[in-house]
């Protein structure tokens, strides 16, 4: 069973509906070899990440960068990491009162660091809430799920 590893910080009704439809599209019931939780990102260790065989971060835009939390999880967790989990399929989804720019560049500035192997481009919420955002996110973690079963990823 492959590990599929959700590391969101949901602080509001909204981002956390968007982690559990990261959840319900990775749970989708044409995917049976793959298996996903959802850390926040304070609670998440070292061990999750070397656990898991595939990521996907979320965090709201925070002062045009990523969550205070996220950033904790990529300090606590960097070096521990860095050797054994090169090449880790990884995905982001920023839910962006502005742009999103800062909070991509800077997550994505980590992942290169991490040499991590982005599956797509960051799937970024912009503006005001949008129904579709859930299923955009849903879509995220199916596409994720399927490939790590497929083995693409």
């Amino acid at each position: 069973m492959k590990q599929l590893l959700l590391v969101a910080h949901a602080p509001s009704d909204n981002t956390r509906r968007m982690a559990g439809a990261i959840l319900t599209g990775a749970s989708h019931p044409d995917i049976d070899a793959v298996q996903c939780r959802w850390i926040e990102p304070l609670n998440a260790t070292p061990e999750d990440l070397l656990g898991c065989d595939g990521i996907i971060l979320g965090t709201p835009e925070n002062l045009g960068y990523m969550s205070g939390a996220l950033k904790d999880f990529f300090d606590r967790c960097y070096y521990p990491c860095l050797e054994q989990k090169q090449g880790l399929p990884c995905a982001l989804y920023v839910r962006a009162g502005h742009d999103g720019t800062g909070a991509c560049r800077a997550v994505e500035t980590i992942c290169t660091g991490l040499r991590w192997h982005w599956i797509q481009t960051p799937l970024v919420c912009r503006g005001a809430w949008q129904d579709d955002f859930l299923q955009q996110c849903e879509t995220l973690g199916a596409t994720m799920a399927a490939g790590l079963e497929m083995g693409i990823y």
